[in-house]
């Protein structure tokens, strides 16, 4: 398998994991409150986060793909 299908395996799977972390944090923090400020916090930063840490470089990695093949395909 090629090293950059390896590597966008990794950032699905890290997404994965931070959403899962996300909602598990919100729900301890529902638990019998009702505490939408709380939780908002928590969901706007797992966004953050995710866009920051998973969606750049994946993004910049698709960029490299797609110029990669563009090169070959002119070449």
């Amino acid at each position: 398998m090629d090293k950059k299908m390896k590597s966008i395996g990794a950032f699905t799977i890290a997404s994965a994991i931070i959403w899962g972390v996300v909602i598990l944090v919100c729900s301890v923090a529902l638990k019998g409150t009702e505490c939408y400020d709380k939780i908002q916090n928590i969901l706007v930063g797992g966004v953050v986060t995710h866009i920051i840490l998973i969606w750049g470089p994946l993004g910049m990695i698709f960029n490299k793909i797609k110029e990669n093949k563009h090169e070959d395909s002119v070449k």
